[in-house]
């Protein structure tokens, strides 16, 4: 079971990978993994404006191409866009060369979409790549990882639960990683509808990366 508040330890193993934000300041970084995904990921979208707020989201290339509309959505609600590959690999059972390729042709469908994107910010499927991987990309890309881990996809906690384990891990520059997918959309939108206001009431601001 992957623990909602990231150990120290794997931030140590790969330092070369961001796994949070400066601690310096009452910020929150959230992400969302896995859209654009049509109705849904408009819903996120209208949910962080309602509370006059931006986040960050991992475009799955695949998903750009068959929903460039949503894309351009989030684009002109002021969102920031990164890439979580093509096809959603998983690096750790993917050879480097096809890995790369697949990087490369999220970065090529966004730009096909939104032509002021710049690729640069990069999120790897389940959190999975290569030590080999990283170094192929590292030059490109910030790697992003997480700090805190919702569990929207999951049914091991109820909703109530996995929304005060979420609020539990938060700090200071912690990086939030929600889905806009199917699996996770009813867990999601109850934990971020919740989330938000709290960390909000406590003087916290949300911020892009």
């Amino acid at each position: 079971m992957i623990p909602y508040k990231t150990p120290a330890i794997f931030k140590k193993f790969y330092p070369d990978l961001v796994w949070q934000m400066p601690k310096d300041e009452k910020n929150i970084y959230l992400t969302f993994d896995d859209g654009p995904i049509p109705g849904l990921t408009p819903a996120v979208s209208d949910i962080l404006k309602s509370f006059g707020i931006k986040a960050t989201f991992f475009c799955v290339g695949h998903n750009v191409e068959k929903n460039p509309d949503v894309l351009q959505m989030l684009v002109e609600a002021g969102h920031s866009i990164g890439n979580h590959t093509y096809h959603h690999l998983k690096g750790w059972n993917t050879k480097d060369e096809a890995y790369m390729a697949n990087v490369n042709a999220c970065d090529q469908i966004i730009l096909k979409y939104y032509p002021a994107y710049r690729p640069g910010l990069f999120r790897p499927p389940y959190g999975r790549i290569k030590k080999s991987q990283i170094n192929a990309l590292i030059s490109s890309h910030k790697i992003i990882m997480w700090d805190v881990l919702t569990h929207d996809y999951s049914n091991r906690h109820s909703f109530d639960k996995a929304l005060s384990k979420s609020i539990h891990a938060t700090n200071p520059g912690s990086i939030v990683v929600f889905h806009d997918n199917i699996k996770a959309e009813k867990k999601m939108l109850y934990i971020l509808q919740r989330y938000v206001p709290h960390f909000m009431e406590k003087g916290f601001n949300f911020k892009t990366l």
